[in-house]
């Protein structure tokens, strides 16, 4: 191997033989440095050493960022480590290895002092609302907004009379930090609100309960949560106990229910709310009914459905009667010119009055459709019949794999079940092409 002291010089001026890939040369000042010079004229400044009678080479670096002292000075460290055994190769890994793992310790204490920080700052109020986006796609409409009205913060001007809104039951929880939603503090919080609305604070836990579920499973939320919080003895027993509600229409005030709310005064409402009993259906469902789910000439009505997405019902005589009488002033069936959006929002309040003109104890909306499932009882019809009307999930094996109903056999049942409601009313009722038409109504005779 040629040898020569080198020099900028011969450094610059060394180049690869024609025919060669690459070519060597040697420093006699520090051994084992040499300059490596490609066919591309690639310039590189090597070790080359024996060790363990083997030859190793490895590089330094390239002569526009490596002086030739600083290239002699690494040459002589090298030959160094040759000489105590050590192959500078592994070496150089180790320390690169080291280096690396100190880099990846800096940024993981970084990180571990910004997520320290996040669960120092994040509060509920602040994840509610990407909970609220995540989930809105698997919540129908109701749900979605009982969210949104559990959580709200209050002071708001009441659309009627004077005063504001009070805040909502989670609206306590929503400056709390996620790392202080702890069993002693939900329990606590759970205790003051049963006192003074039970029923609101059972269900706004478990609306709590679900988001904490859903936090534990997100990678930005799940080291700030436990989802233990709400599985403890102090919270299961601040827990306001259900209480079985039992308000139904009987079948001997039924007369006086149908005359009451026949004379209420928006024939929009009226309509809803007896459709309400004769149908069975929820609230939200049969106020989001529009005009294209109603099929006249197939008597069928499409009710959007919070448990299977939507099922299919018969539309029976006094209903689709009821429904032609309507105004069609957009596309909601029961429409309201004063609601934002254009459909029925509040029928409670005239129902209330119906019932005080009618001397009848209070029936809540819910309290209808309760109603329905009572009643059908008498017609003797079969439960799960009633059930697939009213859209309630399959209760046992036989309903969910073996009971597939076509939508005659309800038409036959629901028919049956109306005529028997009206009669029990003392509605003589027959149907008409051109609209509803009562023979007659004569409670007040019997």
């Amino acid at each position: 191997m040629a040898k020569i002291n080198f020099t900028a010089g011969r450094v610059k001026a060394f180049k690869c033989e024609a025919g060669k890939s690459q070519c060597f040369l040697w420093d006699t000042t520090a051994h084992g440095l040499g300059l490596r010079v490609t066919a591309k004229n690639a310039r590189t400044y090597i070790f080359q050493a024996k060790l363990n009678g083997e030859t190793i080479r490895m590089s330094i670096g390239s002569p526009s960022a490596w002086t030739i002292d600083d290239a002699q000075a690494e040459a002589r460290r090298l030959q160094v480590l040759v000489e105590s055994g050590k192959d500078p190769r592994q070496v150089k890994a180790d320390e690169l290895a080291e280096a690396h793992a100190r880099k990846e310790a800096k940024t993981a204490k970084e990180q571990a002092a910004i997520l320290q920080q996040r669960r120092e700052l994040v509060t509920l109020a602040d994840v509610w609302p990407a909970y609220l986006e995540n989930r809105k796609p698997h919540w129908g409409d109701g749900h979605y907004e009982n969210h949104i009205k559990l959580a709200a913060a209050g002071g708001v001007k009441h659309k009627r009379g004077n005063g504001v809104t009070v805040a909502a039951p989670l609206a306590a929880l929503m400056p709390m930090r996620l790392i202080d939603l702890t069993s002693a503090n939900i329990a606590a919080w759970l205790t003051k609100e049963t006192l003074s609305r039970p029923t609101n604070a059972a269900q706004s836990f478990r609306i709590l309960r679900a988001f904490i579920g859903w936090a534990a499973t997100m990678p930005a939320y799940k080291d700030m949560v436990s989802t233990d919080a709400c599985k403890s003895h102090d919270v299961k027993e601040a827990i306001p106990k259900n209480k079985s509600k039992s308000d139904t229409l009987q079948r001997e005030q039924l007369a006086l229910w149908f005359e009451a709310v026949g004379k209420i005064g928006n024939p929009v409402i009226s309509a809803y709310l007896q459709a309400l009993l004769i149908t069975g259906a929820r609230r939200r469902e049969l106020s989001s009914l529009r005009w294209e789910d109603v099929d006249f000439q197939w008597n069928s009505l499409t009710i959007r459905d919070k448990v299977e997405g939507e099922r299919t019902i018969p539309l029976t005589p006094y209903i689709s009667q009821l429904l032609n009488t309507l105004p069609r002033r957009n596309g909601w069936v029961f429409s309201s010119p004063a609601a934002a959006d254009g459909k029925l929002t509040e029928p409670r309040i005239a129902h209330t009055k119906a019932l005080k003109m009618a001397g009848l104890p209070h029936v809540s909306l819910h309290g209808l459709r309760r109603s329905f499932g009572t009643l059908c009882e008498w017609v003797e019809c079969p439960v799960g019949v009633s059930a697939q009307i009213m859209g309630h999930k399959p209760s046992a094996t036989a309903e969910k794999h073996y009971r597939i109903r076509p939508i005659d056999l309800l038409r036959m049942w629901h028919t049956k079940i109306e005529s028997w409601l009206l009669e029990q009313a003392h509605i003589d009722f027959v149907p008409t092409q051109t609209g509803l038409r009562v023979i007659s109504n004569h409670a007040s005779n019997e």
